[in-house]
């Protein structure tokens, strides 16, 4: 039940304030007037929500259609953030979001999917599901395809299956990182990522040991990459046996797994970013507040939420949307988790000027 409204000018001028525009402007979209920018009604309409009164009916707009969204578990903040900014794109364009998330045990992917077909949904998004698993069928998606069933797929490219693709750069990714940690003077770099049939692991991969042997003659990155789980245990598991074999930094797969890798450093008695430096990938929310805040590699969330909402209102208008993936460029965010290598003295011009968080 929505809470009882207060007087009329108290909410006009709340609503006003959390919109960030005039009262006269909350009058006239309550009012349905004219004259008033889709961007001004939108800002109005977040406001009514996030203050927790309910809308007026001639306020509440009739759904264009249900869109599922497939995310894998929510354990891994990242997954909420896509799913917020992908729910909303999809509310403004009309659509109402029916959000499928999963846990171990629980649904799977192709349940959520045979679902999701018995609402006769418009469209799906697909968040780093079986797509981005190289060893798992692209059956499934060829089906949905041949059904006229409009898909997009986030993180994970699939060769030859008929869909957008928009993708983070993950050779972008650990390029950024690597060559921030060479800039501080580490010369043992390892990499703790997650199993090489995912798509954006075996990228990562494939760009550490590039930058290995470009940056410091490594041309065998053995022993240098340990493959475990995209979680806080993998990530210590994997931090353990490359500080057993002198690594002074790691670069993470994910945010979860750096933090793993500062909880294996402090169980070694070691000090971060004084003997251990640590990069994440993602730069979930929150990431900022962790002690120490950590220096990670931003997914551009809300750049590649856009594209892929894009893409699914172009293919369900039946305006086909480009088949070659779209890969979004990540951005170094430099905090309180890296340093300069023991005794190694910083050469900050190896180095674009990061941005500071």
């Amino acid at each position: 039940m929505s809470p009882t409204l207060p007087p009329v000018r108290t909410r006009l001028t709340d609503l006003a304030e959390q919109a960030g525009v005039s009262t006269a402007t909350v009058s006239r979209v309550l009012n349905g007037k004219h004259g008033v920018s889709a961007q001004a009604r939108q800002a109005v309409l977040a406001a009514l929500d996030v203050l927790g009164y309910e809308r007026p009916e001639k306020l509440r707009t009739r759904s264009a259609g249900l869109v599922g969204l497939v995310v894998p578990e929510l354990a891994n903040p990242v997954f909420p953030a896509f799913a917020q900014v992908i729910e909303s794109m999809l509310t403004e364009r009309g659509y109402t979001p029916l959000l499928c998330t999963q846990s171990p045990g629980g649904t799977t992917e192709d349940q959520y999917v045979e679902m999701l077909l018995e609402h006769a949904v418009a469209g799906i998004v697909f968040v780093s599901g079986l797509h981005a698993d190289t060893s798992a069928s692209k059956d499934r998606y060829h089906r949905l395809r041949s059904r006229g069933m409009p898909i997009v797929l986030v993180n994970g490219f699939a060769e030859g299956v008929d869909a957008p693709f928009v993708s983070t750069d993950d050779a972008a990714a650990l390029d950024l990182a690597f060559r921030h940690l060479v800039s501080l003077g580490h010369r043992n770099i390892g990499l703790a990522i997650g199993p090489d049939r995912f798509v954006p692991a075996a990228r990562k991969r494939q760009e550490f040991a590039a930058n290995l042997e470009r940056h410091l003659g490594v041309t065998k990155p053995d022993g240098h990459v340990v493959s475990t789980l995209f979680t806080v245990e993998g990530g210590q598991a994997a931090a353990l046996e490359l500080i057993e074999s002198g690594h002074t930094a790691i670069v993470c797969g994910s945010d979860l797994m750096a933090l793993g890798a500062i909880r294996a450093a402090r169980s070694r008695g070691l000090e971060v970013p004084t003997d251990l430096s640590v990069v994440g990938f993602d730069d979930s929310p929150l990431i900022a507040f962790t002690d120490p805040p950590l220096t990670t590699v931003r997914q551009p969330v809300l750049a590649m939420g856009h594209a892929a909402v894009s893409a699914l209102v172009a293919e369900i208008n039946g305006t086909p949307a480009s088949r070659i993936e779209l890969k979004f460029h990540p951005e170094l965010i430099v905090r309180g988790s890296t340093g300069a290598a023991p005794g190694a003295r910083t050469d900050l011009s190896a180095i674009a000027t990061p941005v500071l968080r």
